[in-house]
Order: structure tokens, then sequence, then C-alpha cells
């Protein structure tokens, strides 16, 4: 190729690739702050719903996709968002939803699996936020005392439940303040065992191999999801029974879950930015709350441990893994 028609190619590739450039800068951008891998269930529904409002990635809209640490990693991720002038930012659990509402009072913040918001301070009420933030919450009062009523069931020789929490989460003290209620009825006793970074939970892994418990409740933290097989693997490797926050820790030898599915949750906060993208404005737009939540027992698994459920459990059980 000679240096004229080198030329003349360059100069129209620089003319596409400024066109390319300028044709996205036109589309909906959006952020989505999660702590969850790129195969996240968040992530995940997220993609389906869009699908489902007839959104193509790259095509009609562009998605910014950040993966959130903890604290100032979350924030200063937040904050970036905020400086590239997103369209709406999606936070999927609690700690990037309120990175988010810090980060910005203007810009819509859409929650997907975010505890209470109108316990952390993100909206007035339910009915109508208030704010700049509306979205999926995956919480219920009943939540946190019903796992602890179902791991109670499948262990009611168990005096000492181990509780694992994360307690930088805004939302972990009023779920830890249920669950302990719920234990005092119950009557057994909480051991908590908080874990606010991947560093403190391996030390707190390593707790439990060496401290074996009676039985075990994981916390909804997300930090416990994003480890979700090194947990599984130690808690099942202690041979007791345990409760599971989400179906997706099934995957990695989970006795027994019970929860909301966090990928239906992505797909409803789908629907929340298609409707604000559309002129819809957050402060009011009802949040949804969750109501559906799926008891989930792994059969296989428990006869390999050699525990012994009751055939009462098995009958509420939605899924029962053979």
């Amino acid at each position: 190729m000679d240096r004229k028609s080198f030329l003349a190619v360059s100069l129209f590739l620089w003319f596409c690739a400024g066109a390319i450039g300028a044709a996205l800068a036109d589309l909906p951008h959006i952020g989505f702050l999660t702590p969850l891998p790129e195969s996240g269930p968040d992530r995940e529904g997220f993609r389906q719903g869009l699908r489902e409002l007839g959104y193509v990635e790259g095509k009609n809209i562009v998605i910014d996709w950040r993966r959130a640490g903890t604290g100032q990693v979350s924030q200063s991720l937040a904050d970036e968002l905020v400086k590239s002038k997103v369209s709406v930012i999606v936070a999927s659990g609690t700690p990037a939803a309120d990175a988010a509402m810090r980060a910005t009072a203007i810009i819509p913040v859409v929650f997907a699996n975010i505890g209470d918001p109108v316990a952390v301070g993100f909206a007035a009420s339910l009915a109508r936020p208030g704010r700049n933030g509306t979205g999926v919450s995956i919480d219920s009062t009943e939540l946190y005392p019903k796992r602890l009523e179902f791991l109670h069931e499948l262990a009611p020789k168990a005096r000492r439940i181990t509780y694992l929490v994360n307690s930088s989460n805004p939302i972990a003290a009023r779920m830890s303040e249920e669950t302990e209620r719920a234990a005092r009825t119950l009557g057994v006793r909480l051991q908590t065992l908080d874990a606010r970074n991947g560093r403190e939970l391996d030390t707190l892994l390593q707790t439990l191999k060496k401290n074996p418990p009676e039985a075990v409740l994981v916390g909804g933290d997300l930090l416990f999801l994003v480890h979700k097989r090194k947990v599984a693997v130690v808690v099942r490797n202690a041979r007791v029974a345990a409760m599971f926050p989400y179906e997706d820790y099934h995957e990695h030898g989970a006795l027994m879950s019970y929860g909301p599915s966090m990928r239906e949750a992505g797909r409803l906060a789908a629907g929340y930015v298609d409707k604000i993208l559309k002129g819809g404005n957050p402060s009011e737009l009802p949040i949804q709350q969750i109501s559906r939540f799926e008891l989930i027992i792994d059969k296989r698994l428990a006869h390999e441990l050699g525990i012994d459920v009751p055939r009462e459990l098995f009958a509420r059980a939605d899924k029962v893994i053979k």
C-alpha cells in the first residue's frame, strides 16, 4: 500500500471511529455498581430485563460496569460514575447504593438487591421515596427470623447458632437485631462472626475450621456471595446444619437456602431504568419489595452429611435437589 492509500484508509478509519464515538455519546449511559463478578446473578437479571424492554447494549444503550469493593473503593467508583455524567446509576447491594447516594443527589439511582431503603435513609417511604433513589428491595422483616426458624427445625438440638455477618453493611445492625430477637424466641444463642472484607472473611473461615459450629446461618451480605464457593465449602466440611441466603450457593454444595431471586431483582431494576429514561421521577416511583422467597433443600447433601431432614421441612420446600 502506497503512502497516499495508507493515509486515505487511516482517515476513513478515524472518521468511522469518530462517528461511532459520537453515536455512542448520544445513547443513554448507565452506570452499574456491584460487588459481584461478571457472571453475577444481578447482572444477568439486569441484562435479561433490558432485553425484554428492547434495549441492546452498545446499540441503543451504553452500560459502564463497575465492580465495587468495600468502603473507599466502592465510593471512588460511584464518584467516577458521577463525573462521567451517566444518566442513571444502578446499585446492587446496600453498600453500593449507599456509595451512589452519597456521590450524588441529582443523578437517579436505581436500587437492586438492597435491604430496607427507608431504615438507612435512602428514601422517605416505599410509596414515595422523595429523593433521587428508587428501585427494588429484597428486605422483609420476616426474612431473617424465618431463615433461623427453618434452621432450628433442621437442627433442633443446636443451642448455639454461628451467624456470619458483615458489620460494615448499613443494614447489618437492623438485621442482627431481628435475628437476635428470633433466637431468643427459639431459645437458642447466636455466636456472631464478623467479616468486613475478603481478608477478614478468610480469618472467619479459619475460625470455623478450628472451632466447628453446631449450626451455621450465613448472612445475606453480598461479601459472602462474592466468595460463595469457599464459604459453602468450609461450611459443608463442618458437616453441620446450615442455612444460606440465596439459591446461588447451591452450585457449591449448600445444604439449605431461603431467600429471594437476585436475578429477578436485577430484572426488575431494568424496568426502573426504562421508566427513568422515559422521564420518570425517581422520587415519585414507588420502591418495590420482593415478596417471593424460596426454600431450597439439597437432599443429596443431607444424606452425604448424615443430617436427617424432617419430613415436614421437605413438604414446605419450594425445591428439593435430589
